[in-house]
């Protein structure tokens, strides 16, 4: 059976020829909803810890996501498509988990600092074209004015140079358009990891969700607070992965295929949901409570993934 977006193509088909079956006219990102060319899919890792910010690129990206990792701590995985900063970072190492989640976006590039010797081989075997730095040539520096090790950043041109056959941006299941009826005020949300924390407050001048993170704001290469159009708190099963550094501390495991609540905050408003992602090799469907596709706002997307018991707190 076709998806809703999908049926409404079949019927408009002779009405509509800018109608594509992501549910967004043609010459536009599946990912943001925005007006952009087909492109290769490149993901980042990024650090987040405090010693890592400012981070620089984040405001290029078409979607953000904030996964839990060791010590209750953070890190991002940053895609981009629609367009690219000229640097990217600082970039960390990747994670089990990351290959589920990428596997949505087809076969595309993904950029990290390295990963521990047992996971290297299940990387390499993803059906993804790995990055690490020291691998591509000059796509990787070092900023000598930062510490080590959060001092890695990716030039992405460079970085795509190393993946010719990388995807280009397909529907992972986003929608866009008119927000659904209903919705519950909310001037601000704020998620919680137990030692990190994402706050997002509604700003009607700039007509998107102010990011912090631990109480710091997120600034744009322009200098102002990061503002995006929609975030997605996605609730998840997050438990032990099969990999643990040196010490023993095992990486938590987000699992992003399954089905769960998720709370979607656009247009100062907060719209209770579920998400649902029978496979790995499919998109993630959004759906009000009622069942209907829950469209988010066109711009960027931040996705943040935290425990399924989480979702319903953290609104004001």
């Amino acid at each position: 059976m076709p998806t809703g977006a999908a049926l409404l193509c079949v019927l408009l088909a002779g009405a509509s020829a800018g109608c594509q079956q992501s549910g967004v006219p043609a010459g536009h990102s599946p990912f943001t909803g925005k007006a952009a060319r087909a492109a290769p899919v490149l993901a980042v890792k990024i650090d987040n810890v405090r010693a890592a910010r400012p981070q620089t690129g984040l405001d290029g990206a078409d979607i953000v996501y904030v996964e839990r990792v060791e010590s209750g701590l953070s890190r991002i995985l940053a895609v981009y498509s629609s367009r690219l900063p000229p640097v990217v970072g600082p970039v960390r190492s990747a994670r089990e988990s990351d290959l589920e989640l990428l596997r949505q976006f087809g076969r595309p590039a993904f950029a990290y600092s390295g990963t521990q010797a047992k996971l290297e081989p299940v990387v390499k075997a993803a059906p993804l074209y790995p990055l690490p730095a020291g691998k591509t040539g000059d796509a990787y520096f070092r900023d000598r004015s930062r510490p080590a090790p959060h001092n890695l950043y990716l030039r992405p041109e460079h970085a795509l140079k190393a993946a010719p056959g990388a995807s280009t941006a397909r529907d992972i299941g986003f929608r866009f358009g008119a927000a659904p009826p209903g919705g519950r005020n909310t001037s601000s949300y704020t998620a919680r990891y137990p030692a990190a924390r994402f706050s997002f407050a509604w700003s009607p001048e700039r007509g998107g969700w102010l990011v912090s993170m631990d109480g710091g704001p997120v600034k744009a290469a322009s200098g102002q607070q990061l503002a995006v159009a929609t975030v997605v708190v996605q609730g998840v099963r997050i438990r032990p992965s099969r990999y643990h550094d040196r010490w023993g501390a095992y990486s938590p495991y987000t699992e992003t295929t399954g089905s769960g609540p998720a709370r979607v905050l656009r247009g100062g408003k907060a719209y209770q949901g579920r998400w649902s992602r029978p496979s790995a090799d499919g998109g993630t469907d959004f759906t009000t409570s009622a069942g209907a596709p829950l469209a988010f706002a066109p711009g960027q997307v931040w996705v943040v993934y935290v425990p399924e018991e989480a979702v319903g707190g953290g609104a004001r």
